[in-house]
């Protein structure tokens, strides 16, 4: 399974890097493109939670993901709806995704031994004060969504990645 999600966190990041070099077509193709990230990403956090018997708030949050695609794919509208709320959706995901960063980057302090979760907690922290910043400053939001979705993707890659590496 580790093998899985160092594939995911590189492909996680090469998305990343493709968001900020064309930050205005990832804004215009946001909804759908999140729509299958977090698809992908709800179903591979309840298979790792199912296969290692760790039922945290990775699994919780994988649920939830699953349960936003069915939403949005069950009811066509609300892709357009979501489409206009982006900018709230974005800032809450980034400010959740921060959050549980920082939690698993503080819980692999003890059985690391490596200085990864310091990386992994700088990332969160960035992480939700992104999303702070793009909660109270909408119009910034609505110019760098691009780049900022980029830059989320990048850390959930890395994050998948170094995570991995530490565990297998």
């Amino acid at each position: 399974m580790s093998v899985l999600f160092i594939i995911l966190g590189i492909l996680l990041v090469i998305v990343g890097f493709s968001c900020i070099f064309t930050p205005l077509l990832t804004f215009l193709g946001a909804g759908y493109f999140i729509l299958i990230l977090v698809g992908v990403f709800g179903v591979l956090a309840i298979v790792n939670a199912c296969t290692s018997k760790k039922y945290g708030i990775n699994f919780v949050f994988g649920i939830l993901s699953v349960i936003f695609v069915v939403i949005m794919l069950f009811f066509p509208n609300t892709v357009l709806v979501a489409d206009g709320l982006m900018l709230y959706l974005t800032a809450a995901w980034f400010i959740l995704m921060g959050i549980v960063t920082i939690v698993n980057a503080v819980a692999e302090t003890k059985p690391a031994g490596s200085g990864m979760w310091v990386l992994q907690l700088i990332f969160g922290i960035l992480s939700v004060i992104v999303g702070i910043i793009a909660i109270f400053h909408p119009m910034f939001m609505a110019i760098s969504i691009g780049v900022l979705i980029g830059i989320f993707f990048i850390d959930t890659g890395l994050t998948l990645m170094f995570s991995s590496a530490s565990a297998g």
